[in-house]
């Protein structure tokens, strides 16, 4: 059985997180490339994506991290009313942006399977309700994708967001011959010691475990589901399993490919 490598890509590296639905085709592109790489090294490849300015900006206006609010007076947009139409237009923009995924990835030749959340997984957080394997049953046949999409949820929820960032932990745990998780981030090298507008290259992580502090700066006036604060204690639950965990950053996508082939590049590896 081959290893197989989780890679996920952050959705502030794959969009332009300031402008709504705008995806960076060339970083996408760069990516695609490396993932091809990947499977010509003898590795499956099952590639998670993040939504960026697909899904979070509407999501945060829409509040839709903390289900259905029935009392809340919210601002209308032009194209959405309610927030049950943020659900649905959020599924779609996803869908969207998933397709320009494929298509990097299918420009290249190569064979691609979505799995789009709310199809298959209900309920949020790293032990939602969905059969990984029966879903993911073709990933040593094709490059399976899956992202961060708004889920069903039961009770008076509704629904939720179910983040990129746990579908990687039960990916981890359910599929058997994960060896590596690869978090390709934007902007900056890994985990810092300082926010990045004061970090210097010295400040940068090396080995990072639960329990160690650092000054992840989370922009909570776009992103919903956690920032790399999520990233760090996700990836601890799945170096927890024996399996290797970095994060890199994904704007050099050499870096990208070194960390899925197991060779040492700069970034951060989480230890248990």
């Amino acid at each position: 059985m081959r290893d197989c490598v989780i890679v996920k890509w952050g959705g502030s590296l794959i969009t332009d997180k300031e402008s709504m639905c705008t995806a960076d085709i060339e970083i996408i592109q760069s990516l695609a490339a490396v993932a091809k790489q990947c499977l010509d090294e003898g590795l499956d490849l099952i590639l998670v994506h993040g939504a960026g300015s697909f899904g979070h900006l509407r999501a945060k206006h829409w509040r839709l991290n903390e289900g259905l609010l029935r009392s809340n007076n919210f601002n209308t947009q032009p194209d959405c009313e309610n927030q049950k139409q943020a659900v649905s237009i959020v599924r779609n923009e996803m869908l969207t942006l998933n397709h320009e995924v494929s298509k990097a990835l299918v420009e290249l030749g190569l064979k691609v399977s979505t799995k789009p959340p709310h199809k298959w997984a209900r309920n949020t957080g790293s032990n939602f309700d969905g059969d990984v394997t029966k879903t993911f049953y073709d990933y040593q046949n094709s490059i399976c994708i899956t992202f961060g999409d708004v889920v069903d949820c039961d009770g008076e929820r509704e629904f939720g967001i179910l983040s990129g960032d746990d579908l990687v932990v039960r990916l981890c745990k359910d599929i058997p011959n994960v060896k590596r998780l690869v978090f390709a981030i934007g902007g900056v090298d890994g985990i810092l010691k300082r926010p990045p507008s004061i970090a210097k290259p010295s400040d940068l992580i090396e080995e990072w475990s639960s329990g160690m502090n650092f000054e992840g700066v989370h922009n909570s006036e776009i992103d919903v589901t956690g920032g790399i604060g999520l990233k760090a204690i996700r990836g601890s639950e799945v170096a927890q399993l024996g399996i290797e965990v970095l994060i890199v950053n994904g704007s050099h996508p050499e870096r990208v490919f070194s960390a899925c082939i197991g060779e040492n590049v700069i970034g951060t590896r989480i230890i248990a």
